[in-house]
């Protein structure tokens, strides 16, 4: 059995190291990874966000530490919580998003992704979020539709990239 853990502000570098890892690995990002001040910014924001207590948490984060190498991790699954006006097919309003899962390459095909997707949703099951939305890259969709997760619609998106 893996043991994933919830991370904790301390484990801030690690889980921007391994979103680097992310988007290295992701054919419209690769040229774009690699040191910036993204990361900097990313950890702050981690470790603001990982330090509030449990019932005040609205960025969810499980980890798996690499066996034999304490400080680093393995793999990790990190999402959100948004509050929403509630309506008919969200009567509480809560939507979870997925928004980083990665594993170390030195530790992938040990279910160490699988493991901490799922302790991710059972996060967002106990806060009945009523859909939790992700985009899949190609080496990641198998999982996540093993996991439920199906297409959705969404009419317009707006970026802006500053």
């Amino acid at each position: 059995m893996t043991d994933v853990r919830p991370a904790v502000p301390a484990d801030a570098p690690e889980l921007v190291r391994l979103r680097n890892l992310m988007f290295e690995a992701m054919p419209s990002m690769a040229a774009l990874a690699g040191p910036g001040p993204w990361q900097a910014t990313a950890e702050q924001i981690l470790r603001e966000r990982l330090a509030v207590p449990a019932e005040d948490l609205t960025m969810p984060v499980f980890v798996v530490d690499a066996p034999g190498r304490p400080g680093r991790l393995a793999a990790c699954a990190v999402g959100t919580l948004e509050q929403r006006l509630p309506g008919p097919g969200s009567p509480d309003g809560r939507f979870g998003s997925v928004f980083n899962i990665c594993t170390d390459p030195d530790h992938r095909l040990r279910g160490y992704a699988r493991a901490c997707t799922e302790a991710l949703l059972a996060w967002f099951d106990e806060r009945r979020a009523g859909r939790i939305d992700l985009h899949a890259s190609s080496g990641g969709e198998a999982l996540y539709r093993s996991l439920g997760f199906g297409e959705y619609s969404t009419a317009l998106s707006r970026r802006r990239s500053y």
